[in-house]
Order: C-alpha cells, then sequence, then structure tokens
C-alpha cells in the first residue's frame, strides 16, 4: 500500500539535475590539488583520444525531448530514452537512425520517467520507468513489433536509473539511485528482488541520489554512484549472489552513466553530468577527461561504444537547452598511449 510520504517521481528528477549543477559549483575545491593522472596528462596523451565530435541528432527539450541513456542496435541505430519529466512533458523511447533521423518507438505518460534501457538478442527492448503511479513504476518490455507491458513493479518512491541484461539474457539488474540498491528481474517477469543494497550505492547529505549507471562486464555488475563519484565492480558470483565490492575509482565527480570500450576491455568512458565532461578510466582506476564542454557537450548523462564511435547523449539541463546525442571517433593509439587498455 502506498503511503503518503512517498516522493514524487518527478520532484527526485530534478533534484538529481540541481545536484549536477551543485557539483559543478564545487569543482574548482575538488582539482585544487591536481590528482596524479592529472599531472600526468599531458605526457602521457600528446594526443586526443577522442576526435571528430559531431551532433547526430538534436532535441526539443521543452517538449520533453531531454536524453537521458542509449542502447547501440545491431544496425547501429540508437535506442534513446527520453526523460520528459524535466519539462513536464510524457517520456518517450526513441530511435535514432544512423543518419540522425528520429523516431518515437514508446510515449509514456505525463509525470513518468524513462530512464536506462537496454536490448536484448532478439531486439526486445527493457526500460525503466519511475511514476508515481503504483501501476507503471517499474520495469518494461518492448518486445519487436509488440506493445510495451510492466514486466515487474518498483516502488514509487525509488528512482530506478540504469538497466543492464546479463550476458545468458535470464537475468536484468536496474540500479536505484534512491534505495543504495541494485535490483535483479527475470526477463520472463516477476518479483524485483534486492540483489544488492549497501551504503556503497547510497547517498549523501548533499546529493541524496547515489547508484546511477549499471553496466554487466565480465561476469560483474558495475555501478557508478552520482553522489560519491565512484565506479564499482561487483561480481557475480558462481550462486548468483553478490561478491566483495570494489571501488575501481573515485575520481568521478558527478558521474552518470557510463560504458565500455568493448567487451573484453574494462577501460571505461563515463559521462560526469555535473561537470560538463566524459572521462575515461583506465583499469588501475586512473582518469582523464577526453570530452568537455568546449567539445559541445551539455550535461552529458550516459554514452556508448560500438566500434570506434563514441556516441554521448546530452539532456540540455542548462540554459539554453541544447539537447543532443553526439557521435566521436575514438583513436585506438591515442587511447593506448602508456597504460593498459
Amino acid at each position: 500500500m502506498e503511503t503518503s510520504t512517498a516522493v514524487p517521481t518527478a520532484t527526485l528528477l530534478n533534484k538529481r539535475f540541481r545536484f549536477a549543477a551543485a557539483i559543478a559549483a564545487t569543482t574548482a575545491v575538488l582539482v585544487s590539488t591536481p590528482s596524479a593522472s592529472a599531472s600526468t596528462a599531458t605526457d602521457t596523451y600528446p594526443k586526443p583520444v577522442v576526435t571528430d565530435v559531431q551532433t547526430l541528432a538534436t532535441f526539443d527539450f521543452t517538449a520533453g525531448d531531454s536524453p537521458e541513456n542509449l542502447t547501440v542496435n545491431p544496425d547501429n541505430s540508437l535506442t534513446v530514452s527520453m526523460l520528459g519529466s524535466v519539462a513536464g512533458k510524457r517520456p518517450a523511447l526513441v530511435r535514432i537512425a544512423p543518419s540522425g533521423r528520429s523516431q518515437v518507438i514508446v510515449t509514456g505518460q505525463p509525470g513518468d520517467t524513462f530512464t536506462g534501457n537496454t536490448r536484448d538478442r532478439d531486439g526486445t527492448i527493457y526500460y525503466n520507468v519511475a511514476s508515481s503511479d503504483s501501476s507503471r513504476a517499474g520495469i518494461w518490455k518492448l518486445p519487436p513489433g509488440g506493445t510495451p507491458r510492466r514486466i515487474a513493479a518498483l516502488s514509487t518512491d525509488g528512482l530506478p536509473n540504469g538497466l543492464a541484461l546479463d550476458r545468458a539474457g535470464h537475468t536484468l539488474y536496474a540500479a536505484d539511485s534512491n534505495k543504495a540498491t541494485v535490483w535483479s528481474v527475470p526477463v520472463s517477469g516477476g518479483t524485483a528482488t534486492a540483489w544488492l543494497t549497501d551504503p556503497a550505492l547510497a547517498g549523501a547529505p548533499s546529493v541524496p541520489l547515489g547508484a546511477n549507471g549499471l553496466r554487466l562486464h565480465k561476469g560483474a555488475v558495475w555501478v557508478s554512484n552520482l553522489a560519491k563519484g565512484t565506479l564499482l565492480r561487483i561480481p557475480v558470483t558462481a550462486t548468483g549472489a553478490p561478491g566483495r565490492i570494489h571501488t575501481v575509482t573515485s575520481s568521478l565527480t558527478g558521474v552518470d552513466d557510463f560504458n565500455f570500450l568493448n567487451d573484453r576491455s574494462d577501460v571505461v568512458f563515463a559521462a560526469q553530468n555535473g561537470l560538463n565532461q566524459v572521462a575515461l578510466v583506465h583499469p588501475d582506476g586512473t582518469t582523464e577527461t577526453v570530452l568537455t564542454s568546449k567539445d559541445g557537450l551539455a550535461s552529458p548523462t550516459s554514452t556508448a561504444v560500438r566500434g570506434n564511435r563514441l556516441y554521448v547523449t546530452n539532456a540540455g539541463l542548462a540554459e539554453p537547452h541544447d539537447a543532443k546525442v553526439q557521435r566521436g571517433t575514438i583513436d585506438p593509439a591515442a587511447l593506448n598511449c602508456g597504460r593498459t587498455s
């Protein structure tokens, strides 16, 4: 039974974006003492890691088209989640063709928010819906040529965010930014199980929203924490339970979602919403800024990689609300300079 203490989803999302701005305001303090990786950046990276950054598609923020998350499909099209609620509009899932042409494939209800999305091998799309309506909050499924349906309910006072499917295609994992929890759900549907609830996934007094992006990679669940600027690796044990949490890095201020160079590499491209940056995270935990607002970033929320292409969703939260999806080229020679990838 729902209680009157539940916080509306739109309020949670708006808080998240105000926190991103607050994080940016404190950046000068956080970077006043350079990190080891930053102090060697000039010598280590004589070439830019990401070049030829272009806008693939632009969107109307005032219509609710604020890109939040993306999946690259086999045909190199993108499935992009649109927040909707930040502008008081309907959320949506949008397909963006390689040409940049976009098409709405699912529209949600006013006041709801679409966050993480992922894709099965057969083309089924799964996506999170954050809602103050208990009949809609949860994880949804869109089969190819079918209609969307909810496969697992989630609490209305949570904020399901990053979403990923395991390699076997059996289990979905969702990060809850408001409950310091990673949920697991069978793709066939059913009750969401708290796979892991831990202080490492929690927010902080100044930034209450914690666990944000989530990916499955090399037998582990990886989670970013917005409040703490961390990237965590949590092994999935033989029994399916979570193993010991390993902090890969604590140097990702304002981190949102992230993705890997490829299935074999632990190199990560992380969107730092609060700093208007994309960071490269090496397997040893050192970080390097590879894109900034000078490259056109406008509240980057997530990244995806296909081959040597890097895709970035930009929510356009600050004026002039430059909501868009960008595409750049990764230079392998610059990427591997002096580091193990």
